[in-house]
């Protein structure tokens, strides 16, 4: 299996994906420059944290308009995995492969902490190793993530299981203590709170670690299945 980690001018956690996707499961990463116009050679694309071109306008607004995301959207139509992690999240919802948006915190602070998070679905590619409802720990770092989407679409979010994690006290004010979605498709995830700093003791937890097996194992398991039948 092979993973691209697109970085951005402006991303400042990219490094920390790549080396917590070879840490927990081996596989080979590359860091693609945003530039990119063909990441078909990968199993499973990250956009990560940071201030993608700064963050100007909104964060993620810029970034958007990259050939590397126009090359995510064609991968995403094709099927394959994409894990968009706090500002990675933001390119989503700008790119509307994700509904929804993601505004200034409610008390208009940065948060930098441990969260409690409660997983609400564990069926999909990136949670399968969780267990529903499980509490699990992983930290936030960001000023723009409170999820906000109107009451039909968080209702088709709950109602179609796309609500992948909640915070369990929320610490933005995201509507129904939002930290995660799922795409239509079940092949896109953006979360906000950061996996990648949840996978050694060190770091507090490593209840991230799940998340970067969850995915590693789907796709190995997609690829023997085509391989069996080729």
């Amino acid at each position: 299996m092979k993973w691209a980690v697109v970085v951005f001018p402006g991303s400042n956690c990219d490094e920390d994906a790549a080396q917590a996707v070879r840490e927990t499961t081996g596989d080979t990463v590359d860091l693609v420059w945003h530039d990119a116009t063909d990441l078909s050679q990968y199993d499973a694309i990250i956009l990560p944290g940071g201030f993608s071109y700064g963050d100007y306008l909104r964060s993620g607004a810029i970034a958007r308009f990259s050939p590397a995301v126009e090359a995510v959207r064609r991968e995403v139509a094709e099927g394959k995995l994409v894990l968009g992690i706090c500002n990675g999240f933001q390119v989503l919802t700008e790119s509307h492969l994700l509904p929804g948006a993601l505004l200034r915190n409610n008390h208009l602070q940065f948060r930098c902490e441990m969260v409690e998070l409660i997983v609400d679905n564990n069926t999909s590619p990136f949670t399968r190793a969780y267990q529903l409802g499980e509490r699990i720990q992983i930290p936030i770092a960001h000023g723009e993530g409170r999820f906000h989407a109107d009451p039909e679409t968080v209702a088709d979010l709950r109602n179609e299981g796309r609500i992948a994690f909640r915070y369990a006290h929320s610490p933005n004010g995201s509507v129904a203590d939002i930290a995660g979605i799922l795409g239509q498709g079940g092949n896109v995830l953006g979360l906000m709170p950061h996996p990648e700093r949840a996978i050694f003791d060190w770091m507090g937890s490593v209840d991230g670690r799940r998340l970067f097996q969850s995915m590693h194992q789907y796709v190995e398991e997609g690829l023997a299945h085509a391989r069996a039948n080729a």
